[in-house]
């Protein structure tokens, strides 16, 4: 199994950048399809981004296409997640997750999450 930790979060203002990561324990993300998740307060959870296993391919939620990406150090065993031109509806706690399959349907493992303020 692996056990994920996201970092990262902060307060923001919008426009500004943040940059999460998630770092993993317990076995190589090479072995995973990493992807990103969002809940904003009294809403249900969103996809925001995936990667590959070997990070040639990644997928973006439609409202951060051309704001976020998505990388992956595999060495390092770690997952980012840049977040460019922040808006407040980007506020949300942030969780990364893995999946052991691609395209990846079910995601297996979480972290605790992240929480990410943006101000106006």
């Amino acid at each position: 199994q692996v056990q994920l930790v996201e970092s990262g979060g902060g307060l923001v203002q919008a426009g500004g950048s943040l940059r999460l990561s998630c770092g993993a324990s317990g076995r190589s993300l090479r072995s995973y399809v990493m992807g990103w998740f969002r809940q904003p307060p009294g809403k249900e959870r969103e996809f925001v981004a995936s990667i590959s296993f070997s990070g040639a391919h990644t997928t973006y939620g439609d409202s951060v296409k051309g704001r976020f990406t998505i990388s992956r150090d595999n060495v390092n065993n770690t997952v980012y997640l840049q977040m460019n031109s922040l808006k407040p509806e980007d506020a949300a706690v942030y969780y990364c997750a893995a999946s052991g399959e691609f395209p990846a349907r079910v995601y297996g493992y979480w972290g605790q999450g992240t929480q990410v303020t943006v101000s106006s």
